[in-house]
């Protein structure tokens, strides 16, 4: 993997190379594992430094709104899958023909397969009525709460250890089902393990679902909609995908 270094002297708090391959890697192989874990346990010691992982992300205010609950127990994983498996019908009825047929053919959770089950809450009462830098975009300490997760997500692949995000969830049927306070949203239900393989691309781009986007075509200059001129940065990014990956 080649790393971007445009400097003759490069920044004094920069990375080594070694390191800064390692960031770039984990970033870039990141994946959703839904089909690919093994049933070999997750060691407490390693799922503590995950956590821990997550614990170090920022937050708004510095508030912290994060919990995580374990979930290790059968029944509570049938019950959540049960959750998806009524959700999943509602959603692929949102797709016909062809479009249908792929959708059900997608392995969209892992949730009785991988050895560890990880619901990340956000506590929207932590720090009390006023938080710094909350007063005007309240959904910040749902922010916070994503960035804990890429944090943690970023560490397993590290340590070889796949995540999978389950999004197709009722949120009030599973804050029911993991008995949640008022205040207590849940915000991601992730599956962790060890896995077979990582593949090499995203599964639903390698299955057809959907394209990676261009990069330099998500990038605007100064306002909406007006497009990079000519020049370095949008030779750049143009070609960043293929310079790192």
């Amino acid at each position: 993997m080649q790393l971007p270094d445009t400097m003759t002297n490069p920044p004094q708090h920069r990375f080594p190379d070694c390191e800064r391959r390692g960031v770039y890697r984990a970033m870039y192989e990141r994946r959703d594992v839904r089909s690919q874990f093994l049933s070999d346990p997750i060691p407490p010691e390693m799922l503590a430094h995950l956590l821990d992982a997550a614990h170090h992300a920022p937050s708004v205010g510095f508030m912290q709104p994060w919990d995580f609950i374990v979930i290790e127990q059968f029944e509570i994983r049938q019950a959540i899958k049960a959750i998806f498996e009524e959700e999943n019908r509602r959603a692929a009825e949102n797709y016909t023909g062809e479009r249908a047929r792929l959708y059900r053919q997608l392995k969209l959770e892992g949730i009785l397969e991988s050895p560890i089950n990880l619901c990340v809450t956000c506590d929207r009462s932590r720090g009390g009525p006023h938080v710094l830098g909350r007063n005007t975009i309240f959904e910040t300490d749902l922010f916070s709460v994503c960035l804990a997760i890429q944090n943690l997500w970023l560490a397993a692949r590290a340590e070889g250890i796949g995540v999978g995000w389950v999004s197709i969830l009722d949120q009030n049927r599973l804050a029911e089902a993991l008995e949640l306070p008022p205040e207590v949203y849940p915000v991601a239900y992730l599956c962790l393990g060890y896995v077979r393989e990582f593949l090499a691309q995203p599964e639903l781009e390698s299955a057809g679902w959907r394209a990676r986007l261009p990069l330099h075509e998500l990038v605007h200059a100064n306002r909406w909609g007006r497009p990079l001129d000519d020049g370095p940065l949008k030779t750049f990014l143009q070609s960043t995908r293929s310079h790192l990956g």
